[in-house]
């Protein structure tokens, strides 16, 4: 008996805290949200070309390749573009291109490359720039959402 006692007060003490927190940190108010959301259905209104509903972001296809060295590690990469949706009438064949050259270039890295934040950003750059150049100007930025490497 005692013992359901002190799980009660602990849970009853776990709950106050809890709504003490989320009171001191309020959600974002609705107004802004609403704008948000105005703006993205604005944003795709305007831009039927635009895949899936988003406005002018695509997600590209996940790129799993061996790196060059050392030969068994693996590198899975998950992105995605902004771009000009309205100079770009097939952008499912734009992302396919950029996945390709994607795959080309990681395939060329070390592991010693892509270590530590100084890699990660060079990697991050060295993907952006290509992606870049092989749209002509049409891609914007490059999105790296996920970065695995086993």
């Amino acid at each position: 008996m005692k013992t359901i006692v002190e799980f009660l007060v602990v849970a009853l003490m776990a709950t106050s805290a809890g709504v003490l927190l989320a009171s001191l940190n309020p959600p974002p108010a609705a107004p802004a949200d609403k704008a948000a959301n105005g703006m993205t259905k604005a944003v795709s209104a305007k831009e039927p070309d635009c895949a899936a509903g988003s406005s002018n972001i695509l997600d590209l296809p996940p790129v799993v390749t061996n790196l060059g060295a050392p030969a068994d590690a693996f590198i899975r990469v998950e992105a995605s573009i902004v771009f000009d949706a309205k100079a770009t009438p097939h952008p499912e064949v734009l992302a396919a291109e950029i996945a390709t050259d994607e795959l080309a270039y990681l395939r060329t890295l070390s592991l010693p490359e892509i270590q530590g934040p100084i890699g990660l950003a060079n990697l991050r750059q060295d993907l952006s720039d290509r992606a870049i150049t092989r749209s002509g100007g049409k891609v914007s930025e490059y999105i790296l959402r996920t970065l695995v490497v086993q």
